[in-house]
């Protein structure tokens, strides 16, 4: 069974890889409206890292002893294991067009969307659920906005 520290590690893990790897692909592409959305969108995952991180430490100092104390850990490892493309650094020498680093983008918040919207049936304390929720809705304007990029390309 994984624990709820367990489980946090692995968001954290998802937002930080999200922050490099978004700051990373600044240094692969040349366009500016892309450059800044994606420095704009790494600050995010810098901000729900923060949050998760944060959340961590309450728990572990403690509070909020009953989070996700139910959580099945064959649910949690069939969502993980779908996700291992997010919790794996991208290799940008691999990508050899603008619309196949917005698809790994898109891939990547797909990923992490599903795995909080998994995250989430198990949290019974609003205040943490909602910023859980307005997290996810980040995330699918992340996405949102990468799929308009290529549909406009």
């Amino acid at each position: 069974m994984f624990t709820a520290q367990d489980i946090l590690d692995i968001a954290i893990r998802l937002e930080k890889n999200g922050e490099k790897t978004y700051r990373d692909a600044r240094l692969h592409i040349s366009g500016d409206a892309l450059k800044t959305l994606l420095a704009w969108i790494a600050q995010e995952e810098h901000n729900h890292a923060r949050w998760f991180t944060e959340l961590k430490n309450r728990l572990t100092q403690g509070e909020d002893h009953h989070l996700m104390a139910e959580l099945s850990r064959a649910l949690v490892e069939d969502v993980i294991q779908g996700q291992a493309f997010s919790l794996e650094e991208v290799d940008f020498e691999t990508i050899d067009s603008p619309d196949k680093m917005l698809r790994t983008f898109i891939g990547f918040e797909d990923d992490t969307i599903a795995f909080y919207e998994v995250l989430k049936t198990f949290i019974d304390e609003t205040a943490i659920a909602a910023q859980l929720e307005q997290i996810i809705l980040e995330e699918k304007k992340h996405m949102a906005t990468f799929q308009e990029m290529l549909a406009g390309d």
